[in-house]
């Protein structure tokens, strides 16, 4: 129930068809006005849920569909699954629907969905037509992280990472703490009456006996008996060092005019069980205080609040501890690890290392972990983070812990993963490159700054974006054993492609003397200017004497100008044959002409339209070299060239 713990709803989809179902036989007869008045309502009431129900029955009959969309998608936002609102915000957007923010949170959707491109792509259509100052600022700040992917995407296998399917349901668990052999973690896995945001039940602490075996973890949880209350959300533990003080969030009494934010509570463990909870003096009844964590001394208390003062939707903050069980003013831990975004769900590891979640700073998802090194958080990389959300880090010691993710492939909302510090060294493998642009007749290429230069997997499908900076220069982090392509396109160029690989790139083990090596390859690309009627020698095309068929050196050759074709869909050329002056000019001509057409054949076989090349055999008729001689220079004349005819605008 992370909505009502860090004033942003949770990651759960809807599992309980059966109310969806009771939902439609009791709007039966309603209109699309009336279904559409009742959605706005419980959307009003925050309960996305039911307003979704109602969004969807006004969906069959409205002559506004875009409109519709939209509010559905801002319901599965609002109760934090991001992921699922991206075909309905798509579904409004191509339903001529305009309002502007639907541009800014459809690419927060596409990236929530790991369609990092696409998010870049749109993020820069709302900066285009965006007016709101506070989403144009967010949306810059987007088009940065978006551009320093490649950086988070090359931190990986520092661990290696599992699901704790046996302890996992198909509600949500979340914000691990290991204290005596329990693991303690956060669940909306009790029975009883559902909570209205998302359909999914209250929030309550429960424990399991820790297991070196992640399979047996599970096999008997227990709900923390005297802290969980009915029809409130009770999560997010943490403890002093010996387990006797105990401070988590509580939040939503369950009625209309009751507290619905969150606050902080303390109870004292007792002989008999835990205390009755009290509010604790930091809480700001105007805000959110939630996700708390001791410091391993139990001296200070971190947390997150979205009080008045701070600088986003929710910062951390620090309290210490005194002697006599007081707590000190909050304070707000500043802007080397607060951002305008959200910083939450807090802890502290072992050796009083700082973690955070964050969708502020650089990151591969809506949250991401982060580690605070030298004051600065640093992104935990892959596999840790993904294109979800990853958040509620818990270090057991300095080789393994635990956290908790919505991504792909759980068994519920969010899900508990086991981490664990991998025996390999790493190797990170990175490609280092530079644009340039060569304009007819230029001596000399120039360098192109600020421009988009992407990189393509060896497939075709597109990976990542990444811009140039001020000298043209670029960088892409890469997986071991892997063929790419980086590519970049201009209006007026010809798509300019490299091929990288880090196959067989691997060191070996034993060779490596650091715990981290960065691999670095280095690559040029150019964009060449696009000339029409200028012709461009295809090298290495060659035929058997006196026949025209394409032989396997030269396909690969004419491949490469297939390749040409598909990077530059708007563009359409001649493809022409010539011979040398030996044999009579007739015989030329018509030989030339055949292999003209058994290439442009070829080509037309590898999927390229025949409206877009036409073939053109001209014998010896524009030769080279004049008068040649040696066979050196009969080859010269023996060529195949082709030239840009039309370039569709």
């Amino acid at each position: 129930m992370r909505l009502l713990l860090h004033n942003r709803p949770l990651a759960n989809q809807l599992k309980q068809t059966g109310i969806l179902l009771l939902l439609i036989l009791i709007l039966t007869g309603c209109g699309a006005g009336q279904y559409l008045s009742k959605g706005d309502k419980r959307f009003g009431q925050e309960e996305y849920e039911r307003a979704i129900a109602y969004y969807q029955q006004a969906l069959a009959s409205t002559n506004n569909p875009g409109e519709v969309n939209y509010k559905i998608a801002e319901s599965y936002r609002r109760s934090n699954r991001l992921a699922q609102a991206e075909p309905f915000y798509k579904a409004a957007l191509d339903a001529n629907f305009r309002k502007e923010d639907t541009y800014y949170y459809y690419a927060m959707s596409l990236k929530a969905n790991g369609k990092y491109e696409e998010a870049l792509r749109w993020m820069k259509d709302y900066m285009r037509v965006g007016t709101s100052p506070q989403l144009k600022s967010m949306a810059s700040r987007e088009l940065e992280n978006l551009q320093q992917l490649d950086g988070i995407l090359g931190m990986h296998q520092r661990y290696e990472i599992s699901n704790l399917e046996a302890l996992n349901t198909d509600a949500s668990e979340f914000a691990p703490y290991v204290l005596d052999n329990e693991l303690i973690f956060s669940s909306t896995r009790s029975p009883g009456k559902e909570y209205l945001g998302n359909g999914e039940g209250f929030l309550d602490i429960f424990s399991t006996t820790l297991t070196d075996s992640i399979a047996e973890m599970g096999g008997a949880v227990h709900k923390y008996e005297g802290i969980s209350m009915e029809e409130m959300h009770d999560a997010l533990p943490t403890f002093t060092n010996n387990g006797a003080t105990m401070v988590f969030a509580r939040s939503n009494e369950g009625t209309k005019k009751g507290r619905r934010n969150v606050d902080l509570f303390i109870s004292l463990r007792r002989a008999n069980g835990w205390s009755e909870p009290k509010l604790l003096s930091i809480n700001d009844r105007e805000a959110w205080d939630s996700s708390p964590a001791f410091s391993p001394d139990g001296k200070t208390l971190y947390f997150t609040s979205n009080r008045r003062g701070g600088l986003g939707g929710t910062d951390v903050y620090k309290s210490t501890l005194d002697d006599n069980g007081r707590f000190s003013k909050p304070e707000n831990l500043g802007p080397g690890i607060n951002t305008p975004g959200n910083e939450s769900f807090v802890s502290v590891g072992p050796d009083g290392t700082l973690y955070i979640a964050s969708d502020g700073l650089p990151g591969l998802g809506n949250l991401d972990l982060f580690r605070v090194e030298n004051g600065k958080p640093v992104n935990m990389g892959q596999p840790v983070n993904s294109p979800g959300d990853d958040f509620g880090i818990y270090f057991v010691n300095g080789q393994y812990g635990f956290f908790s993710s919505n991504r792909e492939g759980g068994k519920g909302g969010d899900d508990l993963y086991r981490f664990e510090k991998s025996a390999r060294k790493q190797v990170n493998f990175f490609v280092d490159g530079t644009l340039y642009q060569l304009r007819d007749g230029a001596r000399q290429r120039a360098a192109v700054p600020n421009h988009t230069v992407t990189l393509q997997d060896e497939a075709g499908k597109q990976l990542r974006p990444t811009s140039t900076d001020g000298s043209g220069q670029f960088t892409f982090a890469l997986d071991s054993a892997s063929t790419y392509y980086v590519i970049a396109e201009k209006p007026g160029f010809f798509t300019a492609r490299q091929r990288i690989t880090t196959v067989g790139k691997m060191p070996a083990q034993e060779d490596l003397e650091d715990e981290v090596t960065e691999v670095r390859l280095t690559t040029v690309l150019v964009l060449n200017e696009i000339v029409k009627e200028k012709a461009i020698i295809l090298e290495n095309i060659f035929y058997d004497f006196d026949k025209a068929n394409i032989r396997p050196d030269a396909a690969l050759e004419l491949d490469k100008l297939v390749q040409i074709l598909k990077d530059n869909p708007g563009i359409s050329i001649e493809l022409s044959s010539h011979t040398d002056a030996r044999g009579n000019d007739a015989y030329n001509q018509d030989l030339s002409q055949r292999r003209a057409e058994s290439a442009v054949e070829y080509i037309i076989s590898q999927g390229i339209d025949r409206n877009r090349i036409t073939a053109k055999g001209y014998g010896e008729s524009r030769l080279v070299v004049k008068n040649a001689k040696t066979e050196e220079e009969h080859q010269r004349n023996r060529r195949t060239e082709f030239k840009v005819v039309r370039i569709q605008e």
